[in-house]
């Protein structure tokens, strides 16, 4: 089944129009890749799946099934956050599995929890929470690095 070349959204394999956001399409649209997930989402917003990237210790699982699937394929904006997701998650990991272990010992008394790692999982919690006040009123934002990050990802998968 064909897909919009720009939105991403199912169109007629005849089409030389999208019907929902009105781009030019080439032969029949953008084809999937074969690895991609068939319907996933069909009547989902795109914003509502960005949403679900940015969700504290599972945003991951929404950002991998986002990038796997056909019906996201072509949203730069969608895909982006999935990537941002999904980088927000292993930084958590990052600061879980190294971080902790490393000062688990070392107290600070001029952080918030006293913990170096405990401060950095605050932070990566409200960034999550700040992404899905931006993503929940439909304004773009990069963070800082894992923005970058984000940005080559769906670069290079063009």
């Amino acid at each position: 089944m064909p897909y919009c070349t720009q939105c991403g959204k199912m169109i007629g394999g005849q089409d030389a129009f999208c019907g929902s956001c009105g781009a030019r399409q080439g032969a029949g649209g953008g084809a999937a890749p074969a690895w991609t997930l068939p319907d996933f989402g069909h009547g989902m917003p795109p914003q509502r799946a960005a949403l679900l990237c940015y969700i504290p210790w599972i945003g991951w699982i929404g950002s991998l099934i986002v990038l796997a699937s056909s019906r996201f394929h072509a949203d730069k904006v969608t895909r982006f956050h999935a990537f941002q997701g999904l980088y927000l998650f292993v930084a958590w990991l990052l600061v879980e599995l190294a971080l902790e272990p490393m000062f688990r010992h070392a107290h600070f008394p001029f952080l918030p929890f006293g913990s170096l790692a405990g401060t950095l999982q605050l932070a990566l919690i409200g960034a999550s929470v700040f992404m899905l006040i931006k993503v929940a009123h439909n304004e773009m934002f990069r963070l800082p690095f894992i923005g970058d990050l984000a940005d080559k990802s769906v670069a290079e998968q063009r």
